[in-house]
């Protein structure tokens, strides 16, 4: 009978402190989406973006706003500690109608090129891959307006690491 009452309130408390945890998740996440989700767009002929990636496969931001024909410097800073062939990160803008599963396939087959396949036919703008530490930009003119995605071309990262870089 002590076992099950034991058992019972250990199973109580998991519950009440997974709850606890799920909804602080939830908390940061919003934050995090919105604290840095766009950039000044304003009548600026330039702009500077900044992402960070880190150790668990993330990017802070995920979505980017800039003005067509915009110059758009693109800062990535990667937070983590693991060097990039092991947990490289870097953006990669993809023209509209670019499959990302396809891609991600294709890019990781393509280390000698830093993760971009075919001569980065399907590629606005890049920055180079870095690892932890190390931050590296990009400066390039905001294409045609549209929607674009933005993913980390290191195998296996773009599921998680993507988001949308919008052009008004």
């Amino acid at each position: 009978m002590k076992t099950l009452k034991l058992a019972f309130i250990l199973t109580l408390s998991l519950i009440i402190f997974s709850c606890g945890d799920e909804k602080k998740q939830e908390k940061e996440k919003v934050k995090i989406g919105t604290k840095k989700q766009t950039s000044n767009t304003g009548n600026a002929k330039e702009i500077e973006v900044k992402i960070t990636g880190n150790d668990q496969m993330q990017f802070n931001v995920k979505i980017v706003r800039a003005k067509e024909g915009q110059k758009v410097t693109l800062v990535l800073e990667h937070t983590g500690t693991m060097a990039a062939n092991i947990m490289g990160h870097n953006v990669v803008i993809l023209k509209q109608g670019t499959d990302i599963s396809s891609f991600g396939s294709e890019a990781s087959a393509a280390k000698d090129t830093d993760y971009i396949p075919n001569g980065g036919k399907d590629v606005i703008a890049h920055t180079k891959m870095i690892g932890g530490g190390q931050t590296t930009s990009i400066t390039f003119d905001a294409p045609a307006k549209g929607e674009y995605d933005f993913i980390c071309s290191f195998p296996g990262h773009y599921g998680i690491m993507q988001g949308k870089f919008i052009v008004e």
